[in-house]
């Protein structure tokens, strides 16, 4: 064994998330109930370790608004566990938001044939990490979001690097302190959640912990760019009939209006929520609504003020 091959052994097996969790090691004893109740045990933990990071997450989701205000983009990279939940988030932003789907992105080691099959070989390249980055665009002024479990897999640290070079701002985001991951990335974000109910099995509470990190990065970010108002994801795509019906119930809830006259405004706005929002409690036509709109760079609250102040 080389060296090198040695380091990574000995890393590895310091790691925190490899660790026997001595709470559940006569859980292969248990019932069904008792083994579910062991498990979420742990789970009740993951919050409180996220928690505890939350100004640094804060400070990534500034970084990541800055990004979209300057036309940049949001990008997530791992592999496995990590590469999915990364693809898993950056899917669900059209939707929900009403993004396009090149503004965030998920790269996963392996390609999108490893969301559905385990390739688990194609995360010990760096230099296919690297190349990955260069195949996606990724520029100066767009933000890289590195994630494993382990702070160590090869591929993310790679693309990390190539996207440090290019000037992107690059974070990180690991379940363990102290790993190699720290030297690759801008800002570190260490969801430490201990050692799993199954040891090593990272896709436990470590994946619900990058899980919870992902959903507050985004959310907080369009939330910020002015695609919530109140609490209603006023920026959805309704491109189903179940979003259609989601629309409409968003746009009575926002303005108190009848189904008559929200199937009115959601027609005459073009099918756009904000805009029938705006038209029924600015009291104005679909033209001047998105142009209220526009000269409120998208914020509902903005262009009902913009209104009332004209």
């Amino acid at each position: 064994m080389s060296s090198s091959s040695s380091s990574s052994h000995e890393l590895l097996n310091r790691l925190i998330t490899e660790q026997v969790n001595e709470r559940t090691t006569r859980i292969d004893e248990l019932d069904s109930e008792s083994i579910m109740l062991l498990i979420n045990d742990e789970d009740r933990k993951v919050a409180d370790s996220v928690r505890a990071i939350i100004p640094s997450v804060a400070l990534a989701a500034d970084w990541i608004v800055d990004a979209f205000r300057a036309g940049g983009r949001l990008f997530y990279v791992g592999a496995g566990t990590s590469g999915r939940i990364g693809i898993l988030d950056a899917s669900e932003c059209p939707p929900t938001y009403g993004t396009d789907p090149s503004l965030v992105q998920g790269i996963i080691a392996g390609g999108f044939q490893a969301v559905r099959d385990p390739i688990e070989g194609a995360e010990d390249s760096a230099e296919t990490g690297a190349a990955d980055i260069d195949a996606h665009g990724v520029r100066a002024g767009d933000v890289v979001v590195g994630i494993a479990a382990s702070g160590r897999t090869p591929y993310v640290l790679g693309a990390m690097r190539r996207a440090r070079d290019i000037g992107a701002r690059v974070v990180g985001l690991s379940n363990n302190p102290g790993t190699p991951m720290a030297d690759c990335a801008d800002l570190m974000l260490e969801a430490v959640v201990g050692p799993e109910a199954i040891q090593g099995s990272t896709r436990m509470k470590a994946g619900t912990a990058q899980k919870m990190i992902l959903n507050l990065l985004t959310t907080t970010a369009f939330v910020r760019s002015g695609k919530v108002y109140g609490n209603l994801m006023v920026d959805l795509n309704p491109s189903n009939e179940k979003l259609v019906h989601r629309a409409k119930r968003i746009i009575a809830q926002a303005t108190g209006a009848d189904d008559e006259r929200v199937a009115k405004a959601f027609e005459a706005a073009g099918r756009h929520v904000k805009t029938a929002i705006v038209m029924l409690l600015a009291d104005v036509e679909a033209p001047r609504a998105q142009a209220l709109l526009l000269e409120a760079d998208g914020f509902v609250r903005r262009a009902l003020e913009l209104s009332r102040n004209a």
